[in-house]
């Protein structure tokens, strides 16, 4: 049985003749191809886009790898996550002395606050006391 169609051949075969002349480019760089082998490897590809008979691409191939991204990916992300384990504790104790300060510095605006506050309270009752007697010696008049 075979393991290439008719099709494919001549799929491959203009690939061929397109990098004899040098009109065949790659894909994503849009670069010459040089290479006998990148020809074929494209012309394959082609091929497999069309829907023809070709058997799939070798494991170690371009090809695969990008099928297979995703699941690269997916362990690379995998792996940081113990690193990340090990941040966590630093990132936990300097949350601690960051919390800590930061109590320690909203006691003493709250003590601020309070201050202020006593010292707005006095400042209103003068000023409230002022406005009676004013308007009490208005009302005399």
């Amino acid at each position: 049985m075979a393991r290439y169609s008719e099709k494919s051949r001549d799929t491959v075969g203009e690939a061929l003749h397109k990098e004899k002349k040098g009109k065949l480019r790659s894909g994503r760089s849009g670069k010459k191809v040089t290479s006998r082998k990148q020809a074929i490897a494209i012309g394959l590809s082609e091929a497999r886009e069309k829907g023809q008979k070709v058997p799939p691409p070798p494991k170690g191939s371009a090809s695969s790898k990008k099928s297979s991204g995703k699941k690269a990916t997916a362990k690379k992300k995998a792996a940081p996550k113990k690193s990340a384990a090990k941040k966590s504790t630093a990132k936990s104790s300097t949350r601690k002395r960051a919390t800590a300060t930061t109590r320690k510095a909203a006691s003493g605006r709250a003590k601020a606050r309070k201050t202020t506050g006593k010292k707005a309270a006095a400042t209103n009752r003068k000023s409230s006391s002022r406005k009676k007697a004013s308007s009490s010696k208005k009302k005399a008049s």
